[in-house]
C-alpha cells in the first residue's frame, strides 16, 4: 500500500495512492464508512496506518476500484510533503563510503554519524530548493526514507522492520562550503530552509521485496549523477532504526534519512530528482536566491 498528502481545495490531505491516481481518505471515509484520520501524520500518529494496509490487502483495493468518480487522476495529483512537523528528522552522514571519498573524508565505520535537521526545513514535490544568500557551493543528496511507525526503545536490529510504517524518497540538502570551514557547523550547513524534501509516497514495507537490493540515485537534469544499492551502506537500514532507538525515544513519524550514493552540486535553475527502485521519483527544481 502506498499513502500520501495531495493539495486539494487549498488544503493538504492524506490520500490512498491507487493504480490509476489517488483518492483522498475523506472521500473514503464518505462513500464506504470509514472514520480515518484524513492527515497523513495523524495517520501515523494513531497508528491506523495499519488498519488501513489490513483493510487495503483484504479487499480494501477492490473497494477503491468503485470509487472512480472520488479519483484524482494521476496526471492531476498535485503532492505536498507527506506531512511538516515530525518530531525529529536524522539524517546519516557518509553512510556509503564512495560518497565519503567524494568529500575526502574517511567512511565512519564504528558508530553512524547522525545528525538532526528541523522542519522548517522541510519542502514537498515540486517544490523549489532554495540556495541561500550565504552558501556558494549547495549539494543535493538522494537518500531512502525511514518512516517510523510505532514508539520505540532499545528496539533489536530483528524488530526493526516491526516498528517502521513504511520507506520514503527525500533530497536532502547542505551548503559544503560552510561546513568545510569547520565540522561543527554541520547543523547550520545542513538547516536552511527548504533544505528537506521528502514524499511524494509513503511506501509500506509489504511493497518492497528486499530493502537491501533496492538501488537509490541522485539525478541532477535527468541525468544520473551517482547510483548505489543499499546493501553497501555502512550501516543498514535496520541497524539505523535499533541504532537511534537506544540513543533516544523514537516516536511514530519520526524520519531517519539513511544516506546518499552521492551529493551533487545545485545551481540556479537545476532540477534534482531522486529516484529509488519501485517507488515514485521525488523531483525538485532549484533557484539560487543570489539570482536576480
Amino acid at each position: 500500500m502506498r499513502l500520501a498528502t495531495v493539495k486539494k481545495n487549498g488544503a493538504e490531505t492524506a490520500a490512498i495512492v491507487a493504480e490509476h491516481g489517488v483518492l483522498p481518505v475523506e472521500s473514503v471515509n464518505q462513500k464506504l464508512n470509514k472514520n480515518w484520520p484524513t492527515n497523513l501524520f495523524a495517520i501515523i500518529q494513531s497508528g491506523k496506518w495499519a488498519e488501513i494496509r489490513e483493510w487495503y490487502h483484504n479487499g480494501g483495493r477492490q473497494e477503491l476500484e468503485t470509487l472512480e468518480e472520488e479519483l484524482i487522476p494521476a496526471g492531476r495529483v498535485e503532492y505536498g510533503p507527506l506531512y511538516r512537523h515530525p518530531r525529529k528528522i536524522w539524517g546519516i552522514g557518509l553512510n556509503y563510503a564512495e560518497h565519503a571519498a567524494d568529500l575526502h573524508e574517511k567512511a565512519p565505520n564504528t558508530e553512524p554519524a547522525s545528525f538532526m535537521k528541523p522542519d522548517t526545513a522541510i519542502i514537498g514535490p515540486g517544490d523549489t530548493i532554495e540556495i541561500p544568500l550565504q552558501s556558494d557551493r549547495t549539494t543535493a543528496e538522494a537518500e531512502l526514507g525511514i518512516i517510523i511507525g510505532k514508539e520505540c526503545k532499545n528496539v533489536s536490529e530483528a524488530d526493526a522492520p516491526s516498528v517502521i510504517a513504511g520507506f520514503t524518497t527525500i533530497i536532502d540538502m547542505t551548503a559544503e562550503d560552510i561546513l568545510e570551514k569547520n565540522p561543527r557547523y554541520l547543523t547550520r550547513s545542513k538547516s536552511f530552509d527548504t533544505f528537506f524534501s521528502f514524499g511524494p509516497h509513503l511506501v509500506t514495507p509489504d511493497e518492497v521485496d528486499e530493502v537491501l537490493d533496492l538501488n537509490v540515485s541522485t539525478v541532477i537534469n535527468g541525468r544520473i549523477h551517482r547510483k548505489n544499492v543499499v546493501s553497501n551502506m555502512t550501516f543498514r537500514p535496520w541497524y539505523l532504526v535499533s541504532f537511534h532507538s537506544h540513543v533516544m525515544k523514537l516516536l511514530p513519524g519520526d524520519i531517519i534519512s539513511t544516506g546518499t550514493p552521492g551529493a551533487v552540486v545545485i545551481r540556479n535553475g537545476d532540477v534534482v530528482e531522486c529516484q529509488i527502485d519501485g517507488f515514485e521519483k521525488l523531483v525538485n527544481p532549484v533557484k539560487d536566491l543570489k539570482q536576480k
